[in-house]
């Protein structure tokens, strides 16, 4: 799962949806530096990852992709439900996505002085092309893909992947919503434990 996936994850509590944003860029043990309920979102992102990667729907879209973009295979597949999420946000929530996108914006600013450095310096990026909004589209969902693949210095040609997604776009659709929906009741039952 990508970021839009995570924060949605995360339900109405701010912090552990800031916790479930930053976890990437919070290593090892770095996330019991954070006051509790943001490190509780931090481990919260973990299982979610852990469960993402081993369920077998997700290998399956994964699989798809992996002739051609070997181990970036994974990151894509988080990518394109992050689109299939952001396309269909009106089965998901009752709040516009662009509203949605803006107050997790807003609240990002409101925690900017605990922030990693490194979201500190994706932020600016992140708001001014609004990446959660455009993950609805297919060219928003080709920018971030680009951007990606820049950031691997031309070698994951995840650029491409939009030709996979356009080409099988209703296998991966019905792949997402079959696995989504298992994982907001995995979510569910984690954030009770927490």
């Amino acid at each position: 799962m990508n970021f839009l996936a995570h924060i949605y994850l995360s339900g109405e509590d701010p912090e552990l949806k800031i916790g479930n944003f930053i976890a990437d860029s919070v290593k090892g043990k770095k996330f019991l530096d954070y006051p509790e309920r943001i490190s509780q979102g931090i481990t919260l992102h973990r299982k979610i990852d852990s469960y993402t990667d081993s369920h077998d729907i997700v290998k399956k879209s994964v699989s798809r992709l992996f002739p051609k973009y070997r181990h970036y295979s994974t990151v894509i597949v988080d990518i394109l439900y992050d689109h299939f999420l952001a396309a269909n946000w009106t089965r998901y929530s009752d709040i516009p996505l662009e509203k949605y996108t803006l107050d997790f914006y807003e609240l990002l600013h409101e925690y900017h002085e605990i922030l990693p450095n490194q979201i500190k310096k994706l932020l600016p990026y992140m708001e001014q092309d609004n990446w959660l909004l455009n993950y609805a589209s297919i060219s928003g969902i080709g920018n971030v893909l680009s951007g990606m693949n820049r950031r691997t210095k031309n070698r994951s040609k995840m650029n491409l992947a939009v030709i996979e997604l356009e080409q099988y776009y209703s296998d991966f659709d019905s792949e997402f919503r079959s696995f989504f929906s298992e994982l907001e009741l995995f979510t569910k039952n984690e954030i009770k434990i927490l």
